[in-house]
């Protein structure tokens, strides 16, 4: 089996196709199935770049993801695979080339529905071709599974069948292998966040009045009197006996206030980006599966024993 067992034909239809390295490819148009097992095996893509045509990829190696359907190929190999209009056909050389392309292994022809679930020109030639060839395996002559002619079939039977749409032929291949099975939804809780406004921050200055109280050393010049007594030789003169006044000038600092503006500081507005833990709580549904066993009460009445609750 190519795909995984998860990938039905519904769940396939119409997915977004990505390489390895996450490059888009197309989306998922038609989907083929394996004869023998009943699962997906190849599915056509649609890329948008050639009008109309698809591009046949393999689902060996593919797995479902949350982007889509990732592919086991390079993006640049699927571009340079065989590609057909969704109703024409691919004759036996183009199909041989199909396989040699991704170096698998030719089983014989493929056939398959689109994405609306109607089979096409081609799938309908192609379905017709291979329940042509079924009775008689390895015949050549025979109309291929694309349309083509002379096409092969492998000694182990692995041709391919068309994909019918929803659940029809899912039940129908589950009827042919003995047992009956349905496909169980259920509702996921997906989380994603998004960056509102919440508020602004703004930053203005006031002017404020304060008292300050500062110290300066300030000087003043005071008198005090000085007795110098005169020697024998400086007694030239004569004195004299009277009144006599002289002055001195007396000089003091006085404190004088002036202002100047001077810048003290730069301030600016940052924003720091806090994460924080939040629960998210809301109800999703699913569906849960019982079954009734006649066997185990007497015919018609519900069994105990019901199936897995999931």
């Amino acid at each position: 089996m190519a795909g995984e067992a998860y990938l039905s034909t519904s769940e396939l239809r119409g997915l977004t196709v990505h390489d390895p390295d996450g490059a888009k490819v197309g989306k998922v148009s038609q989907v083929w199935l394996d004869k023998g097992s009943g699962q997906p095996e190849w599915v056509s893509v649609s890329t948008g770049l050639f009008g109309t045509k698809e591009t046949f990829v393999p689902l060996r190696g593919a797995r479902r993801d949350e982007d889509g359907l990732q592919i086991a190929y390079d993006k640049e190999l699927v571009k340079e695979a065989p590609r057909v209009d969704a109703d024409e056909h691919l004759d036996q050389q183009e199909e041989r080339r199909l396989y040699r392309h991704y170096s698998v292994h030719d089983s014989g022809g493929l056939s398959g529905t689109s994405s609306s679930g109607t089979t096409g020109a081609a799938g309908a030639a192609g379905a017709a071709g291979a329940a042509g060839a079924a009775g008689t395996r390895g015949a050549k002559g025979g109309t291929g599974a694309m349309g083509g002619h002379g096409g092969h079939r492998p000694s182990d039977g692995a041709g391919r069948e068309p994909a019918a749409a929803g659940m029809g032929r899912e039940a129908a291949a589950s009827r042919s292998s003995g047992s009956e099975e349905m496909i169980r939804s259920e509702e996921r809780l997906r989380v994603a966040t998004t960056e509102d406004e919440v508020g602004h921050a703004r930053l203005r200055k006031v002017v404020v009045t304060e008292n300050v109280t500062t110290t300066v050393p300030i000087s003043h010049e005071e008198v005090h009197l000085v007795r110098e007594p005169i020697a024998e030789g400086d007694r030239s003169a004569r004195g004299r006996i009277g009144e006599e006044e002289r002055e001195v000038t007396l000089h003091a600092e006085k404190a004088t206030v002036r202002k100047e503006t001077v810048p003290v500081e730069r301030v600016r507005l940052e924003t720091d980006k806090v994460t924080e833990q939040q629960e998210i709580t809301d109800t999703v549904r699913k569906e849960q599966l019982e079954y009734d066993d006649p066997s185990a009460q007497g015919r018609g009445r519900r069994g105990e024993g019901r199936g897995p609750r999931h």
